[in-house]
């Protein structure tokens, strides 16, 4: 039997920010600046990669780049990416610590692990910078793993490549990539895990895929929860998920399964 020695956490739409909203509404609100519109599934399309990485692969989508073809009269170029994501950050930072309680069943979830030896650790997309707000305020709120790690750790290249996994595991002193687990929210996530050699884990409810609010997904009937439920599976299917958990409180289950 191999026992799980770590466990790789997400952010936003994983263990915090039910839905993933922060860095939803931040977007919006900077390219919204530059005269265009995106829709709620093209900001969540590229959700978890590096956030400069997210702009540029949104300004690459089709209707988008009409869109600014119509707005400014010509093909938008790096530097039109440096200025959107500028306005997105200081967007983010005026929001996020509002965004950093943690999920339901998260804390005990991570309880039941530190229970089993198990360590905490994480990647994200966001930088440095934002984590200083988000780390702290979800450590208030009583979740803090024990290492992070962001895409400026690894010279600025964030998912889907793995080195934010591997600063994760080296500063775990983890023995070998069959002894971790990936878990997260978005397809860039289960990719991040994946190239990593890792069992991936990909989390419905309150996910950046799903991309409702707690109030939302509550207030669905059970016909639609099926069907968006159903929804984010395929998904995370696609992608290579290894398993796919409704919630935290499966977590320990899926370990057990793992294990034996």
């Amino acid at each position: 039997m191999k026992k799980i020695e770590a466990v790789i956490f997400d952010w936003a739409g994983t263990t915090v920010d039910y839905g993933c909203f922060a860095p939803v509404q931040a977007f919006i609100e900077s390219f919204k600046e530059f005269g265009i519109t995106p829709t709620f599934a093209e900001v969540r399309e590229p959700m978890g990669m590096l956030k400069w990485d997210h702009i540029n692969t949104m300004m690459k989508m089709p209707r988008i780049t009409e869109e600014w073809k119509k707005v400014h009269g010509r093909m938008w170029t790096k530097e039109d990416v440096d200025e959107i994501y500028a306005k997105s950050e200081k967007a983010i930072f005026k929001i996020l610590h509002n965004f950093s309680a943690p999920k339901p069943y998260v804390k005990e979830a991570i309880a039941e692990l530190r229970n089993r030896g198990i360590k905490i650790g994480s990647t994200t997309g966001y930088t440095d910078e934002m984590m200083s707000y988000v780390v702290p305020a979800a450590k208030e709120a009583g979740y803090e793993p024990d290492a992070w790690f962001t895409p400026n750790s690894t010279n600025n290249i964030g998912r889907p490549y793995p080195y934010m996994i591997y600063k994760n595991m080296e500063k775990l002193k983890v023995s070998g990539v069959d002894a971790v687990i990936k878990v997260g929210d978005t397809v860039a996530d289960i990719k991040e895990g994946k190239s990593a050699g890792l069992i991936s884990v990909g989390v419905i409810e309150g996910s950046s895929i799903m991309g409702l609010s707690e109030d939302e997904y509550e207030g669905l009937s059970e016909e639609e929860k099926a069907v968006n439920i159903n929804r984010v599976k395929e998904v995370y299917k696609n992608c290579g998920a290894d398993y796919v958990i409704m919630n935290m409180s499966e977590l320990p289950d899926v370990i057990d399964k793992i294990e034996s």
